[in-house]
């Protein structure tokens, strides 16, 4: 294989999961008598442009078909964080009615509906049928598709060029990520600018976050690799910011090289700087991160051994991508964890890929009165617990596996 990014032959493994079914591909229960299609799961990095990447073995129409089950509104959390966002923008980039914003993998309206309310004209781009027809219920204009050059070429000529193109958690996503990233040059105004927000690799690293790595996350990016990306397709990054999401994000800010008005801040260069300190460009750097996931796999099979041991029930929160991946490497299924609870109507009543564990409503939660509940969103642990505090009454206790076991 070669990198997705330079094109440099791909010789270094950072993690050899084994293999698993796609993390969002939920069964109905009429599939359980059937079989599961499992790819194996192994990340490599590159030592010429430094991107970590999936290996290649299925396809992204695969990965993400009519019916994905990912509806960002469910979390109350990042409709917050959305919100803020488009207030932030709309204030540093005077936003007003005759600009035009774009969102890329606009999932189900959840942002796209704050630039609505403030009547700054809006265009969603998702793949995804059953996410792009929640957003079109709620009157945002949303067009099934993947997003690329070619894309950008069409909707550019319908006049729908760009003063602010959003990408939140997609970047991540695409297996073409130059002809992704070419789409942007092409949409964007000469003087607009995109804004792309994904997990930085340097706190999947330091935490051992392995449970973010599944087949519909084709990259792992660093600064140092978004740049280069950038860089290659006539964009520029003159602005970071760290947030929180996802267990430590990045938000860079993109426009044009040669036609963007925008001063690089001084963040770009010192993240820059930490990056090549912490030794993204170095070998030694993903050395022993396959030894540390290992060991957390080991240590959450053993807790849920000896829970079923001393009689205890075990069920989880949150039928996330992350959760699929953590069952699927540790071999826990539903004779150790009975079931999972979750509040988006696009997996309830089904069954996680590949363990098979069955999705519930959370009113399941009171009915069986478990003794731990396992939070597989973890980077959602404070809402959660917030909203399942009840729990408490009865003695439960909430549990979170990476980057330690915690129970508390």
């Amino acid at each position: 294989m070669k990198c997705r990014s330079c094109q440099a032959p791909l010789s270094h493994t950072l993690i050899d999961l084994g293999t698993a079914p796609p993390s969002n591909a939920y069964l109905k229960e009429d599939a359980l008598k059937g079989p599961e299609l499992w790819f194996p799961l192994i990340v490599r990095y590159c030592d010429t442009c430094w991107l970590v990447q999936t290996e290649d073995f299925t396809s992204r129409e695969a990965l993400f078909s009519e019916d994905y089950a990912y509806f960002s509104s469910t979390s109350v959390s990042w409709l917050d964080h959305a919100q803020r966002y488009c207030l932030e923008m709309t204030a540093r980039f005077g936003l007003t009615a005759t600009s035009q914003v774009v969102e890329i993998a606009s999932n189900d309206g959840y942002l796209l509906r704050n630039f609505r309310d403030s009547g700054i004209p809006s265009l969603g781009v998702e793949p995804t049928e059953a996410v792009a027809q929640a957003a079109r219920d709620l009157g945002i204009d949303t067009r099934i598709m993947f997003f690329g050059r070619e894309t950008a070429l069409a909707l550019r000529d319908e006049g729908k060029a760009a003063d602010l193109m959003a990408a939140n958690n997609v970047l991540a996503h695409v297996p073409d990520i130059n002809d992704f990233v070419a789409g942007f040059a092409t949409l964007l105004k000469p003087t607009g600018v995109a804004t792309f927000e994904f997990p930085h690799l340097c706190n999947m690293m330091a935490q051992t976050q392995f449970d973010t790595i599944y087949h519909e996350h084709f990259s792992y990016l660093s600064l140092t690799a978004v740049e280069r990306v950038m860089a290659a397709n006539g964009l520029e990054v003159f602005d970071v910011e760290r947030i929180h999401t996802h267990g430590g994000s990045l938000r860079v800010f993109v426009q044009h090289s040669k036609t963007g008005p925008h001063v690089a801040s001084r963040a770009v260069g010192d993240l820059r700087a930490e990056e090549t300190a912490l030794g993204v460009q170095s070998h030694e750097y993903y050395r022993g991160f396959q030894t540390q996931a290992e060991t957390i796999k080991r240590t959450f099979l053993r807790f849920c051994l000896d829970a079923q041991e001393n009689g205890k029930r075990v069920v989880g929160y949150g039928a996330a991508a992350k959760g699929n991946t953590l069952m699927n490497f540790a071999g826990v299924g539903p004779d150790l964890m009975e079931f999972v609870v979750d509040r988006s109507p696009g997996k309830l009543n089904k069954f996680m890929p590949g363990s098979r564990i069955p999705i519930l409503p959370e009113v399941r939660l009171k009915e069986v009165k478990p003794d731990y509940i396992v939070i597989l969103p973890w980077n959602l642990e404070p809402e959660i617990t917030a909203q399942l505090a009840y729990c408490r009454d009865w003695g439960a206790k909430f549990v979170t596996v990476v980057p330690t076991l915690n129970v508390f």
